[in-house]
């Protein structure tokens, strides 16, 4: 902070002062007065720290780097989105803030949560457009997480009582809640796809995808991470496959990459994203290669050209918990063109060392944002945080846990 001399300036300011130096002194000293109730001029503005400035991500301009994560939250009666939606997404929303749904149904056979969204019939897409609208009117850009959970599923779930799809025939180990919230009870066996049956799955990511748009929707993000339907062709600890969907890097990755140039030719590659968790290894799920995997699966999308990846950090193991790890996502940052979003616990102090060092353009909180709808704000002001209640994340209370977390206005008037 520069500080005020006054005999300095009145040497040097006085001239233009009519009048004696005791009058002038008393002006002087009542300007400096002020300065200290009101915040010194003469206090060098500081720079923001860049997570809070603006970006372009591809058309959309941002204007802060911090994203709402795509968070199941198990409010979707009948996989029907509920009006009660439009309030917790909204409460979200900032003018320029990119939020990205809860994981979103693309078919009948891709289900395997209870009260999770899907987006492939009319009266879905039609429930989504209120929640769509009120996060824009916010001035939000919004995408929706679209997925298929492959054998993490049950037959309950399927489509006259069959048996879930994946890669390969090999059951989860874990268990599965049923639709009407009962069990818990063990994965069931999947059945392999037929590489001819593989085309219509990707069909109905394409469709998902043109619903999306039809219920307004900025963009698409292709759920391949967490041990879901893409990730299950993705790794080779499960993809035991011998057609051209297994057996080297190239075929793992083909699934993958045709349902990222089908939504692209769908609705246009700056309107796509993709979320990966390679070093994640769910039940049998292992990768020999991260890096290697990883690396060509990024060729690919650089000639489709989408908008964005969205990779979660090699510390955070299945679940929440945290790994101690030497690796890093930034060999994917640098390999990869366009806007790179990374997620994985981060603090608010990681983000902002995450943004300032180049290690990535944007980042995603969960839990964080779940339990502040105006966490950017919270950060921008290094304001305290609410506490999130992990004991309502997956409930149907379309009120407790989900739209009832305080914005910091109402915790300073408490």
């Amino acid at each position: 902070m520069y500080t005020l001399h006054i005999p300095q300036c009145y040497k040097l300011l006085g001239q233009h002062y009519g009048g004696s130096k005791r009058k002038f002194f008393k002006k002087i000293t009542w300007f400096w007065c002020f300065c200290r109730r009101k915040g010194s001029f003469f206090q060098p503005k500081k720079t923001p720290e860049k997570i809070f400035t603006p970006y372009q991500m591809g058309p959309f301009k941002l204007s802060h780097r911090i994203v709402l994560a795509p968070l199941t939250r198990s409010r979707a009666i009948g996989f029907v989105p509920q009006p009660a939606a439009a309030t917790y997404y909204s409460q979200r929303a900032s003018e320029g803030g990119l939020l990205i749904t809860e994981a979103t149904g693309i078919s009948p056979t891709s289900l395997g949560y209870p009260c999770t969204p899907g987006i492939f019939t009319e009266e879905q897409v039609e429930a989504w457009k209120p929640i769509v609208k009120a996060v824009h009117d916010k001035g939000g850009v919004f995408f929706c997480q679209i997925w298929h959970v492959g054998r993490l599923s049950h037959y309950a779930y399927q489509p006259d009582g069959q048996a879930p799809i994946s890669s390969a025939a090999k059951a989860a180990s874990g268990v599965v809640y049923l639709p009407d919230g009962t069990g818990p009870v063990p994965y069931p066996t999947p059945r392999a796809l037929e590489a001819e049956e593989i085309p219509k799955i990707v069909e109905d990511f394409r469709l998902a995808a043109r619903n999306c748009i039809r219920a307004g929707f900025d963009g698409v993000e292709i759920h391949g991470a967490h041990g879901y339907l893409i990730d299950q062709f993705l790794k080779e600890g499960l993809n035991n496959r011998t057609d051209r969907y297994g057996g080297s890097i190239e075929n793992n990755c083909r699934f993958a990459l045709e349902v990222v140039k089908a939504v692209a030719d769908e609705i246009g590659a700056d309107r796509v994203g993709i979320r990966l968790s390679l070093h994640q290894f769910y039940s049998d799920m292992q990768i020999s290669d991260p890096l290697a995997l990883g690396l060509h699966l990024i060729q690919g999308l650089n000639k489709l050209n989408i908008l964005y990846t969205h990779f979660v950090e090699p510390r955070m193991g299945p679940g929440t918990a945290s790994i101690e790890t030497e690796k890093n996502l930034l060999p994917y940052r640098k390999a990869f063109k366009n806007t790179f979003l990374a997620a994985g616990g981060y603090s608010r102090e990681d983000g902002i060392d995450a943004i300032e060092s180049g290690y990535a353009d944007l980042v995603v909180y969960g839990r964080l944002f779940l339990a502040n709808p105006d966490l950017p704000k919270r950060f921008a002001l290094n304001a305290p945080l609410n506490s999130y209640d992990r004991s309502t994340f997956y409930t149907q209370d379309q009120v407790k846990g989900y739209t009832d977390y305080p914005f910091l206005e109402e915790v300073s008037v408490k």
